[in-house]
């Protein structure tokens, strides 16, 4: 098995998969929701040609994709693993971003899109293929990262965050950050705070956090509001992608960027803890983000939202990601591609994702993934 942690440019990986079984209804409108746990999140660690009727073997043809690149690499790798099983079906994830995800898949310009954040209402129209479903994937944290040569340890509260991003806090031996690192020696050194260029759904869950911790109705100072874009200051510098940001934290020092764990591991880059909401200072690990989604409360079509959970071992910018795509597909045997593949997420696919820094979906919330799965049909 590869488990390499990066891969560049776009992977394509070939498998072959048959998938035995018609699709249900389209999903449900309905609002209600249900606790999910995490009491049991173990996979096979092995991968099987056969799940439920799935054969690994028998499909065809070609899948192309687009969106959050907070997943990729878990994408690519399973992508990748898959690669010598079978040579007749190619799947290729370009990236790109949330919001470049959805807008694609709005054109049906790819047959499935990633996305950490959920569309809006007032965009579902856009979508010219009609109902869609969401396929939740994995769940990881998102670090603070930083570039602070002496500085080894860093915790850093909500309200500092903010104040980094506004600006109002413009150099690392600020008094706020003192106070959240009482004897740590911190440089007189500028900050220089990285953020996303494109259309993001890692933004999107980034500033729902700093809404929901220290946001007007939360009684703090947070005033940019929360979406795939928002409005920063002009003195913020844009990367490209979780990968853009990693980049212009690891070059410049006195940086600090949101960046997914995959990407700063990746890039060998320092992470700071995060004060919770039950106050403690959390580092960002698999075990902190599982920790969040206990007890997570999940819409009927399967959106959700991990930031600031409640929990003393929560780590409070865990994020979530979803694949969509339409439930009605015009091929058959696309249709049957795109179920085959997204199976395989959910079900060995889950087995590789700590290898690349992500945590496997709760189990409860995997079948119900597959449940939706289903409802992708011709």
């Amino acid at each position: 098995m590869n488990t390499s942690r990066r891969r560049t440019g776009a992977v394509v990986g070939i498998l072959a998969l048959s998938f035995i079984g018609a699709a249900c209804s389209s999903s449900s409108s309905t609002k209600d929701t249900t606790a999910v746990t995490t009491a049991d999140t173990s996979v096979a660690e092995e991968t099987t040609t056969t799940v439920a009727g799935l054969d690994y073997s028998k499909l065809s043809g070609s899948l192309v994709a687009s969106g959050a690149t907070f997943p990729k690499s878990f994408y690519d790798e399973a992508i990748a693993n898959l690669a010598t099983t079978a040579p007749d079906l190619t799947v290729e994830y370009g990236g790109g971003g949330s919001g470049k995800g959805r807008s694609d898949l709005q054109e049906k310009v790819v047959d499935f899109a990633g996305t950490d954040g959920v569309v809006k209402a007032e965009d579902i129209a856009k979508f010219t293929g009609g109902e869609f479903v969401y396929v939740p994937t994995v769940i990881a944290p998102i670090t603070l990262s930083y570039n602070l040569p002496g500085v080894d340890t860093l915790q850093l509260s909500p309200a500092t965050i903010a104040g980094i991003y506004q600006l109002t806090i413009t150099n690392w031996n600020d008094a706020a950050i003192a106070a959240d690192n009482p004897g740590v020696t911190l440089p007189d050194q500028a900050i220089v705070a990285a953020r996303r260029a494109d259309g993001s759904g890692t933004t999107e869950n980034f500033t729902k956090f700093l809404k929901a911790a220290v946001g007007p109705d939360a009684g703090g100072t947070w005033a940019l509001g929360s979406g795939s874009t928002v409005e920063w200051p002009a003195g913020t510098q844009a990367g490209d992608g979780n990968s853009g940001v990693a980049q212009l934290v690891k070059s410049t020092t006195g940086a600090i960027g949101y960046v997914d764990l995959s990407d700063a591991k990746a890039n060998g880059l320092t992470v700071a803890l995060v004060k919770n909401k039950a106050g403690k200072f959390v580092a960002p690990t698999l075990e902190a983000a599982s920790a969040a989604a206990e007890g997570a409360t999940i819409n009927d079509d399967l959106t959700y939202f991990l930031g600031w959970a409640d929990g003393d071992a929560a780590y409070p910018i865990a994020a979530q990601t979803w694949i969509i795509a339409y439930t009605t597909q015009a091929d058959p045997a696309k249709a049957e591609a795109i179920r085959g593949f997204l199976t395989y997420l959910l079900n060995d696919g889950q087995a590789l994702a700590a290898t690349i820094d992500f945590a496997p979906l709760p189990e409860s919330l995997r079948l119900k993934a597959i449940e939706n799965i289903a409802k992708i049909g011709a």
